[in-house]
């Protein structure tokens, strides 16, 4: 063979070994560089069942200590209809747990009663994080350390759940029955977090277990008492080992677990799909089954664990609006979206220390538009999202154009179709309060209606359409 040919024969193989090689990072490049154009389709006849409301659930996390931090927000949180809103510090910051002049432990819910009124003065159930260790209690005098004595733990947290829980409870003045059933109680805050103890699983002299059991004996110590649950882990994240030993130990001891929770916070919004799929994998096993049926709750989540400038952008609004939509129909029975109001200093919250509304806010009130029958919403794109409703004559439309790296913008096509013949207004609303209305649009017997909408950069959009 000459050498002439020995290298057309050599170059021919490498062509055949990479070829398939190039054509697979060329496709996946086309992937990432040619990101899906949304072209958004509407049939209000393809609905899915009730509006689902699992995101109407705050949290609230201490930032000011003896403070009633909801008592200046009640208005605007009342605004966003939520069923739950979650506290913690309940036991450090309240002072509810003391001791008298004999060593007798005193407790005293004066001031945490005030918060729990705020609360259901909002329109919402409280959700109790129990935590922290009350340092009347604690083994060295830390909020994150363990009792010196298990028992009077149980008993603190006995007494919780028969003053929220109790069947001749009247708080605020009023409240009293239907308010004070399915009340949640969630054994502490973050138990493998430094920060609040760094319990373990495997560690005797503070395991998270022993924490749990007495919790569970105190809740079924608990008498004359409403429906009530009780839960965690409540971990910084959705970890298999946390859940499953959790429940492996429950069934071995007879415990209670009315639902299991954790926390979740992450810019990448499509992993609230990959979260739900994980733990059902995880409780396929038949022994599982009594815990695949329970409620799983995500008892915070945001844009950043930690304060973030972005969060409170544009940027944070239209993560907020897309996180949910990915969540909108996973087995979530709640989502607590931390937090309600920012302390002194800016941090988390969706509202400024004084109540001033951020952009997180004033996305989550578009979605109160969200009425009805859920409608099927076809054409998303990559960066383009949508939910839908429709009650009565009315078709609503939540848009989001989520793009982290903050440069994507859309012209977006809508189609309705199926719509009722006849005469309607579209307004279309901006998430930054600007407002495009259109009247007298005829729609014909085709009942087919085509529209466009331009979708700057990390928006969200309401759009209402309305028969006259």
């Amino acid at each position: 063979m000459s050498l002439k040919i020995a290298v057309i024969a050599g170059f021919i193989i490498l062509i055949i070994i990479f070829l398939p090689i190039f054509l697979l990072l060329y496709t996946q490049y086309l992937s990432v560089a040619a990101p899906v154009k949304a072209n958004l389709v509407i049939d209000v006849k393809k609905t899915i069942g009730p509006v689902p409301d699992r995101w109407k659930a705050l949290a609230q996390g201490g930032e000011e200590m003896g403070v009633r931090m909801l008592k200046n927000v009640i208005p605007q949180v009342a605004a966003l209809y939520p069923r739950y809103i979650r506290i913690d510090h309940i036991y450090d910051y309240y002072n509810v747990v003391r001791r008298d002049s004999s060593g007798n432990l005193q407790l005293n819910w004066q001031r945490l009663d005030e918060t729990v009124c705020d609360i259901f003065h909002s329109g919402a159930k409280p959700f109790f994080s129990l935590g922290y260790m009350p340092p009347a209690l604690s083994e060295d005098g830390s909020l994150v350390s363990k009792p010196k004595n298990w028992d009077e733990w149980a008993l603190v947290v006995q007494k919780t759940i028969e003053r929220y829980s109790g069947q001749g409870t009247r708080l605020c003045g009023q409240i009293t029955g239907f308010w004070l059933t399915d009340i949640y109680y969630e054994v502490w805050n973050e138990p493998d977090l430094e920060t609040f103890g760094q319990w373990s699983l495997y560690d005797s002299n503070k395991d998270y277990k022993t924490l749990y059991f007495y919790s569970s004996l105190g809740a079924q110590n608990a008498a004359n008492v409403n429906r009530f649950l009780l839960g965690g882990p409540a971990t910084t994240a959705l970890y298999r080992n946390w859940i499953i030993q959790l429940i492996d130990f429950v069934r071995k001891n007879n415990l209670r677990l009315d639902f299991i929770s954790w926390h979740y916070y992450s810019q990448k919004t499509q992993d609230f799909d990959s979260q739900s799929q994980d733990l059902n994998f995880w409780l396929a096993s038949p022994e599982y089954e009594t815990y695949r049926q329970i409620p799983k709750v995500i008892s915070e989540w945001a844009y950043d664990s930690d304060p973030n400038p972005i969060a409170d952008t544009n940027i944070g609004a239209a993560h907020t609006i897309a996180s949910i939509r990915n969540f909108f129909r996973e087995n979530v029975e709640l989502a607590f979206l931390f937090e309600i109001k920012d302390g002194p200093i800016p941090r988390w919250g969706i509202l400024t220390h004084d109540g001033q509304e951020k952009p997180r806010y004033q996305a989550l009130k578009f979605l109160n538009q969200l009425r009805g029958s859920e409608v099927f919403v076809e054409g998303e794109g990559t960066f383009v999202k949508a939910l839908a409703s429709v009650s009565d004559n009315v078709v609503n439309l939540i848009i989001v154009n989520y793009d982290p790296k903050d440069s994507n913008t859309e012209l977006v096509p809508i189609t309705f179709y199926n719509l009722q013949p006849g005469r309607y207004t579209m307004n279309t609303i901006y998430v930054d309060g600007r407002s495009i209305p259109v009247k007298d649009l005829s729609i014909p017997s085709g009942g087919i209606l085509q529209r466009s909408i331009i979708m700057p950069k990390n928006m969200v959009v309401a759009v209402e359409l309305k028969r006259e």
